[in-house]
């Protein structure tokens, strides 16, 4: 196991480039499950997580090959309708593959999913929808026992909470039913887009991509999919973050700032210079007014469903407001366990305290942290530690980094290329 070394207090400069998208990767490549072929992705990260994936789908019969960021699909033949725990357990993801098995090969068994500790995450909502569409479902000894006779039909569902692997799921699922699917309440994030974009070049009828209103007309047959990974709004939201906590200044490329949108609204208001322009945004230190103290100001963040303030970048703002001026208040409406990075700050010098679900952060100026040595408890939380660590005095030792693999890619690279002293070794 590895962990991550950090000499901190140096200031970032330049730019970065961000890789292809994660959670837009993941159910791109289970949709091609759903028809015959060779398909081309293109953008695809290499990843922990990706690689899983793609192990998981040669589980089931499909080959694949990568060029670069490109990754070909021979979906030709799917010889089995079983993901194994093995390949779950390390994932939340897999349980995508439900729906495109079920279209394809009209029964699916899938071990339940694991991933991040962050809260319960239940796949109810895509059993639900899947029942909806005339599939019974059965969870036993662990698994989920899918089955439908024929093909399935459409049918209305509705999400009382916007779930963006379930409106994933059951898209991919409707786009073979008989008849008419609506989704009600479904997920409005990039990345679905994304999904309906490959889905309807596919040759799929989906209406209402960008609304919590999707109707999806089924088609008898779908083609091989050519398409591209979105940016990856996370990747670029972390680094815009870093670049700002350590006092410096630099560019994020290669992304679409219209997806973190909330985020940039926020870092304006805590006092940052935030220029975007096609697909980059820079990022400047506040100005300092005579007589007030350097740095920048508190902001307040909710997390919410797109286009909401994301959760996934939640703990990285907080690494950032522990560094302010103020007086910020981080609440979490997601996942009800995701402050685990909060003890860890803290041995870094951060004064947090929990009240429910919402943090209330004493910013100490950018002074204020010290390197220590920590553990990263989940994906988003290794990341938040790392700016941190960044913008501390000292050197700081992260362990359990292998969550850090499973979303950043070439994470050590990037960060040298700006300037960072940071490097891994093993514990």
């Amino acid at each position: 196991m590895e962990k991550l070394l950090v000499e901190g207090g140096k200031a970032l400069y330049g730019d970065v480039a961000v890789s292809g998208a994660k959670n837009a990767a993941l159910p791109l490549l289970a949709a091609t499950l759903l028809t015959p072929g060779r398909h081309v992705l293109g953008n695809v990260p290499d990843l922990r997580d990706t690689r899983t994936f793609l192990r998981l789908m040669e589980d089931l019969g499909v080959t694949h090959e990568r060029q670069g960021d490109t990754v070909t699909i021979d979906a030709t033949e799917v010889r089995d309708a079983e993901a194994s725990y093995d390949l779950v357990k390390t994932m939340r993801a897999s349980v995508l593959v439900l729906g495109p098995l079920l279209a394809r090969r009209g029964r699916a068994r899938v071990s339940l999913p694991g991933g991040c500790a962050i809260g319960a995450r239940p796949i109810n909502f895509h059993l639900a929808g899947f029942e909806k569409l005339g599939v019974a479902c059965r969870l036993e000894h662990g698994y989920v026992d899918a089955e439908v006779p024929g093909r399935m039909r459409g049918g209305c569902v509705y999400f009382d909470i916007p779930s963006v692997t379930g409106t994933e799921n059951l898209l991919m699922a409707a786009v073979l039913a008989d008849g008419v699917t609506i989704i009600k309440n479904a997920a409005r994030e990039p990345e679905v887009g994304n999904l309906i974009d490959m889905l309807n070049g596919m040759g799929a009828q989906i209406r209402g991509k960008d609304s919590d209103r999707l109707t999806i007309t089924g088609v008898k047959s779908l083609r091989p999919a050519n398409c591209r990974i979105i940016p990856d709004r996370i990747e670029a939201g972390t680094y815009l973050l870093a670049i700002a906590a350590s006092g410096g200044e630099g560019r994020v490329t290669n992304c679409q700032p219209a997806h973190f949108a909330s985020l940039l609204a926020k870092m304006r208001q805590a006092g940052f210079g935030i220029q975007e322009g096609g697909d980059c945004v820079a990022v400047r230190q506040p100005l300092v007014n005579a007589g007030a103290p350097p740095g920048w100001g508190a902001a307040d963040i909710k997390t919410l469903p797109f286009p909401g303030y994301p959760t996934d970048l939640q703990a990285q703002f907080m690494a950032l407001m522990t560094l302010s001026n103020g007086i910020s208040v981080i609440t979490e409406t997601i996942f009800e366990n995701r402050f685990m990075h909060v003890a860890e700050l803290q041995r870094l010098g951060a004064d947090i305290r929990i009240d429910g679900r919402s943090c209330v952060v004493r910013g100490q100026g950018v002074k204020a942290l010290t390197g220590a040595k920590v553990m990263a408890t989940d994906l988003r939380a290794s990341s938040s530690l790392v700016i941190a660590a960044l913008a501390a005095r000292g050197r700081s030792e992260i362990s359990r980094i292998y969550h850090l693999e499973r979303g950043y890619e070439r994470l050590v690279e990037k960060l040298t290329a700006l300037g960072a002293t940071v490097g891994k070794e093993n514990e």
